[in-house]
């Protein structure tokens, strides 16, 4: 604006004007750089002219420019070695430090642990592999004071690992605890007999582990903006129930100890039953890595709940191959390794479920096969492929992460002659009763019980249970190369097959056969074409309307 009396106007302006043009302008450049990478233009490097010739004393200019760049070189180089030989010397004085503490004894014992063991390191370098996680838990097994061995509500009897147990109730000194995780799924009914079936053997906490809970970097930032009376999440994955009553029973047990050192409690258990999901809610925090992928541990974790109690996670115990093949399909690492298909897998859980139960829970209609049920389901959910072919690997990979996951809702009856194995007697289950608060265990599962919302009856898919599943413990047990003991069932029908047809049969020696006898022979069958073989009773006589 033009101030009166003054030849020129003020070029003044307000911050909040000049502040607004500046955003404009880097926005601007912003968008132009965009534009700039997306077409591939780079900035031109800008070329060094050199000394003109014209410049006076252009030798002597070039002359000591060279000689600049050789000393910082020379200077660079220096450096570079003086760091070795720091490096060097500090190795060498930690050696002689680890050499005089050490006394002659240990060091002759250390160095045939190291040639003994020099095998077995080679063979566990691979995390993935077997040997490796079977060496993990047994670490975990043996540094535990408590094992707590997970077990998913919706198969408790499948989750069971009868050479875990035994393992741990024949160690004499250790406290074995059952958590039945993921009663969420299962309905009322249904947790509370197996609770009352588990029960007669070991002591049982009913938990519900949080999906929610994120890091503690995350918390703190959302905690910045809180407002002052804080809302509480009670939404069904964030949601915790049982961890109060586990802590407690925890604690009490170990301050009876007269140990003053923390009470280290080992969290065991198959695959995707929820140890890491326990240890997260335990903590309040997201301490271990969890996701729907088996596996996803892959070493002991130490995670420091309280001063005086210390969690231990592991990773899943190593199912064997001789386990029925919906065994191996839940509890195993065989499809995420695979050794077993996905269409094999969806096959096995479907052959175990009721088909109509399956229709209603996804929304398909009638199906003779699992790859007619994976096409329904992917064109349900859009996975789709180009041309718009169904994706069927897409739709068994979510099928099977419903099953595994904490998503879908099936539950196993409790069998009427289910008796105790032979390693659980009296004795031991009056010995691992001992030292546990019972009455706190029953009124914190009571209020787990009231406080989740659990599915109805009706919606919920019955599965039929194969029974405990058989773990290895030990590296010794572990054989790579022994065949699959599951059953390699044909995409023909959900049905079985006749009992007259040879397919019915069962081998002799599974374990022996080799794919090629496993194949299908198609044999020729002589057809005779000629004419005098031809009804002609059905015959179109052209004569009666061509005439």
């Amino acid at each position: 604006m033009r101030r009166p009396k003054l030849k020129k106007a003020s070029k003044r302006m307000s911050c909040s004007k000049r502040y607004k043009i500046q955003k404009k302008v880097r926005e601007h450049h912003k968008k132009l750089r965009k534009e700039a990478k997306k077409k591939g233009v780079k900035k031109p490097v800008k070329k060094d002219l050199g000394v003109p010739n014209s410049a006076p004393f252009k030798e002597e200019v070039l002359r000591e420019a060279e000689q600049r760049r050789l000393q910082i070189e020379e200077e660079n180089e220096r450096k570079r070695q003086a760091k070795k030989v720091e490096r060097a010397q500090k190795r060498k004085k930690e050696k002689e430090a680890a050499a005089t503490t050490e006394s002659e004894p240990d060091a002759k014992k250390t160095r045939v642990d190291k040639t003994s063991n020099r095998s077995e390191k080679q063979v566990t370098q691979n995390k993935n592999s077997k040997h490796f996680l079977c060496s993990q838990i047994k670490k975990t097994i043996d540094a535990a004071d408590v094992v707590i061995e997970v077990l998913d509500a919706r198969d408790p009897l499948g989750c069971r690992c009868p050479q875990l147990e035994e393992a741990v109730l024949l160690s004499g000194n250790k406290k074995l605890l059952l958590v039945l995780n993921k009663i969420d799924l299962v309905p009322k009914e249904n947790v509370e007999a197996w609770m009352e079936c588990l029960q007669k053997e070991l002591p049982v906490v009913a938990f519900k582990a949080s999906t929610q809970i994120q890091h503690k970097t995350v918390q703190a930032k959302k905690s910045r903006f809180k407002p002052s009376n804080d809302v509480l999440d009670k939404s069904r994955g964030a949601a915790c129930f049982g961890n109060s009553c586990l802590i407690e029973i925890l604690t009490s047990l170990a301050a009876e100890r007269q140990s003053e050192a923390a009470l280290k409690v080992g969290v065991v258990g198959f695959p995707n039953v929820g140890k890491s999901s326990l240890i997260n809610s335990l903590k309040g925090m997201l301490a271990c890595n969890v996701g729907t992928v088996r596996g996803t541990t892959k070493h002991m974790q130490d995670v420091h709940i309280l001063r005086n109690l210390k969690v231990m996670d592991s990773p899943g115990i190593v199912a064997s191959l001789s386990n029925p093949a919906v065994s191996m399909t839940l509890r195993s690492l065989q499809v995420e390794d695979g050794h077993l298909s996905k269409l094999d897998a969806v096959r096995t859980l479907l052959k175990e479920c009721n088909s109509s139960q399956i229709m209603l829970q996804y929304n398909v209609p009638d199906f003779k096969n699992s790859l007619e049920f994976l096409t329904q389901l992917a064109k349900k959910r859009g996975f789709l492929q180009k041309g718009g072919v169904p994706n069927t690997e897409q739709a068994a990979s979510t099928f099977l992460d419903d099953w595994t996951g904490a998503k879908l809702s099936y539950h196993c009856k409790v069998p009427g002659n289910h008796s105790p194995p032979t390693y659980v007697s009296d004795t031991v289950v009056a010995k691992m009763f001992s030292g546990w608060d019972l009455s706190r265990i029953k009124a914190g599962n009571e209020e787990t019980l009231k406080g989740v919302k659990f599915p109805n009856l009706a919606s919920s898919i019955s599965f039929h249970s194969t029974g405990p599943t058989a773990g290895l413990l030990s590296v010794a047990e572990v054989s790579e190369d022994q065949p699959i003991a599951a059953e390699q069932n044909k995409d023909v029908e959900l049905e079985q097959p006749h009992q007259d047809s040879p397919e019915a049969q069962p081998l002799e020696n599974p374990q022996k056969t080799s794919h090629k006898e496993k194949r299908v022979k198609f044999q020729p069958v002589p057809v005779d074409i000629s004419l005098s073989t031809v009804s002609t009773d059905d015959a179109y006589d052209f004569n009666t309307d061509f005439k």
